[in-house]
């Protein structure tokens, strides 16, 4: 975005001039250019990031403790409900690209956060319904004399089910808009609002961290310890008053114009579609064709040059516009570029996916007391990632990217692809330990006596645990950062809301790898009558070999990561 004019200063007679300061390409609620001093800032960001905080309390509050409700409630074997949280997450990450796709092509992105939200309490509501349903139904069956069993465990699990996935619908419009549509408050043309929208992505991770971390202990408790349908109904009454806040300040927000030109989605596709047509072209021509348009050799990119035989024709020409434009197949590459990461990412996004399952599962056989006959929820531990990304994100935006800019001179201190690998590396270290605790607590069951066992309490603390969650959150001021900044800024503007999507498919991706990888593990390992490595009987399992293997791939992942980082090209030259 840019500055439309210049004459936003008041006259000498101190009567403001008619035209204001305005910030290209934004407008206001009514239509109106958006003036830079009355709209969008900090302070429509904040409301923005309001919302996004309810979300998270409102996922959380159900993802957080979603195996305990699996293997407790509706009575799932550890593996298959291992599988169905990972599967879920997967689907959640994932539809965000279809999501995104409706409100960069036909909705903007305002109303497609409002449509996704209505969807997302309509899905919690039913989730609290579905846990009620036992009590509602036997209440009613003791009003009457019928002798038929009026309670079904299958109509709850179907209802369940519906409501988890509808819940999953309405996060694919909300994931990548909101946070969207919150850096779209900022001017990243103008010096000032530049810096402050980098900032954006640092404070918009720690606000939402502050939601699941001061919630999820206490609803896990609330879950645990009272009523699943009542810590499902928080996060529905949760949601449902972020949703009103953010409506009310409609007023205060900047709004994109959207292009009257095609269809980014059209322009790109295009771009291959001709390539491929012209794909006999001899590299004479395609010189001959840049000389036709006026542009020099260092103008564009060298990467995938095979693209550049899109700037002619099917008919050998540029005529009736068949060519594509060299913006149109810069833009093309730009996307291609981000596939490779994408695609490293994916051992980041699996190992990502075991806090929320097999952590917790540990966590439940171990010691868990504080104090005299209080023992804390075994999900509630999930907290201290959420704690140690409020505690790092200040140090990180505050102190180490200013020390960072002093030593390489660059305004984010450090890359964002140099970011990424940092988290990377972290996280493989978080499995290394987590595999050694394991191998821990497996010991202390054997030294006790507790192999057959699997009810009883391990004698060793859960605060054991503590260190992976911890790098959990280190790692995720890194990568997950890195990732959201990297997709956002990376992609042509007018496709910001798939580049967010983009970033959350890699853990979509990831959940539903995990899912398939804990399947056939749980599978060639559980053969001829053996304990598999997911055993529900944890004492006999192995998840130390597990997180052994999960270490490994994500030094495979991360040495694959620094080779296409090295030779990435970036999109826009102020990032580096």
């Amino acid at each position: 975005m840019g500055i439309t004019s210049h004459a936003g200063k008041p006259s000498e007679t101190g009567i403001p001039l008619l035209l204001q300061d305005t910030v290209d390409g934004a407008v206001d609620y009514k239509g109106r250019p958006a003036i830079r001093s009355r709209f969008g800032g900090w302070r429509s960001a904040f409301l923005i990031i309001g919302v996004e905080v309810a979300e998270r309390i409102a996922y959380y509050g159900i993802a957080s403790n979603l195996i305990s409700y699996l293997t407790g409630t509706l009575g799932q074997s550890t593996a298959m409900a291992a599988s169905n949280v990972n599967a879920w997450s997967g689907v959640t990450s994932l539809l965000p690209l279809l999501g995104a796709v409706v409100a960069d092509s036909f909705l903007d992105r305002y109303r497609t956060i409002v449509a996704s939200s209505l969807i997302y309490i309509l899905g919690l509501g039913l989730i609290t319904l579905s846990a009620i349903l036992p009590f509602l139904i036997h209440f009613k069956c003791q009003k009457t004399t019928e002798s038929t069993p009026c309670y079904s465990a299958r109509l709850q699990m179907i209802l369940f089910f519906f409501a988890l996935y509808l819940v999953a619908v309405g996060t694919a419009g909300h994931k990548p808009c909101v946070q969207a549509f919150g850096a779209d408050q900022f001017d990243g043309q103008d010096p000032k609002e530049a810096k402050a929208k980098s900032s954006f992505f640092n404070w918009w991770y720690f606000s939402i961290a502050i939601g699941p971390s001061v919630t999820v202990s206490v609803l896990n408790y609330i879950q645990d310890n009272l009523n699943w349908g009542l810590g499902f109904g928080i996060p529905c009454v949760t949601m449902a008053i972020a949703l009103i806040i953010f409506v009310l300040g409609t007023s205060t927000y900047r709004y994109s114009i959207r292009s009257e030109e095609r269809s980014p989605f059209v322009r790109i596709s295009q771009v291959f579609v001709t390539a491929i047509r012209n794909r006999h072209t001899t590299p004479s021509a395609i010189d001959v064709a840049q000389e036709a348009e006026g542009i020099l050799p260092q103008q564009n990119s060298h990467q995938f040059r095979f693209l550049n035989k899109a700037l002619i024709g099917p008919d050998g020409s540029k005529k009736d516009g068949k060519g594509c434009s060299i913006a149109d197949i810069e833009e093309a590459k730009a996307v291609i570029r981000l596939i490779p990461i994408w695609a490293v990412c994916l051992a980041y996004a699996i190992v990502f996916a075991q806090s929320s399952t097999f952590f917790t599962k540990q966590g439940v056989t171990m010691d868990r007391s504080i104090g005299s006959g209080i023992a804390i929820p075994a999900a509630s531990l999930q907290s201290f990632i959420s704690i140690v990304i409020i505690v790092f994100i200040p140090i990180y935006d505050r102190v180490l990217v200013p020390i960072a800019r002093t030593l390489t001179q660059k305004p984010a201190g450090i890359t964002m692809l140099q970011r990424i690998g940092t988290g990377m590396l972290i996280s493989l270290i978080s499995m290394v330990i987590a595999a050694l605790v394991e191998s821990k607590r497996l010991e202390v069951a054997l030294e006790h006596g507790l192999i057959d066992l699997p009810k009883a309490t391990v004698p060793m603390s859960v605060w054991w645990l503590v260190p992976q969650y911890a790098l959990f959150g280190v790692a995720d001021v890194f990568t997950m950062v890195g990732l959201q900044e990297f997709f956002y800024d990376q992609v042509p503007n007018e496709l910001r809301s798939v580049g967010l999507s983009l970033y959350l498919s890699i853990f979509g991706v990831g959940s539903l790898l995990s899912s398939l990888l804990v399947s056939a593990i749980n599978e060639a390992t559980g053969r001829d009558g053996k304990e598999s490595w997911f055993s529900d009987n944890l004492n006999r399992a192995h998840l130390d070999y597990f997180y052994w293997l999960l270490a490994g791939l994500s030094a495979v992942g991360l040495a694959l990561f620094i080779s296409f980082a090295k030779s990435y090209i970036y999109n826009r030259k102020n990032v580096i």
